[in-house]
């Protein structure tokens, strides 16, 4: 089954999709996610590539691309020499996440459908991207992909995801 325009993704509390909604300007989904740079092979110092970033798309009501905040807090290695305290990378990603979604006015969480798209930021690539994962040969694109979040979305688009 072909992608549809506007792929649904359901809100799930305490879930990879707990900080999605509309607000007051749209819709938008926030993450924190780890990624490697575009192309990286792995090797010695890994550690030192694997960023944690935080991330906030905003979609117009439509589900269009409008903008993304990408801000990277620090790498694996900086966690594994500081894995407590205000200070460690996981604790400044989880502040400016709450940061981002307290900045967005009339907030709420619930299911949202976008439209896909893709960007670059620090050498890693961010967006909905469509794919072909079929296995009828038609290469008509029927998966669309959260990257780098690694959330798959696929027929019969209800708004679950796929990991």
């Amino acid at each position: 089954m072909a992608v549809p325009e506007s792929i649904p993704i359901a809100h799930e509390p305490d879930s990879r999709t707990s900080t999605i909604g509309r607000f007051s300007g749209g819709q938008f989904f926030a993450s924190i996610t780890y990624a490697f740079p575009d192309g990286f092979a792995m090797g010695d110092g890994w550690e030192e590539h694997k960023q944690l970033f935080v991330v906030l798309h905003r979609f117009d009501p439509e589900g269009h691309h409008q903008e993304s905040d990408i801000w990277c807090a620090g790498t694996w290695a900086e966690q594994r020499l500081r894995p407590y305290g205000v200070q460690s990378v996981v604790a400044r990603a989880d502040a400016r996440l709450q940061e981002l979604l307290a900045g967005l006015r009339e907030r709420e969480f619930v299911g949202i459908a976008v439209r896909p798209f893709q960007l670059t930021a620090a050498g890693v690539t961010f967006g909905l991207i469509t794919e072909c994962h079929g296995e009828d040969g038609d290469g008509e694109a029927d998966w669309a992909e959260l990257y780098p979040d690694g959330l798959g979305f696929s027929a019969p688009w209800g708004g679950e995801y796929d990991t």
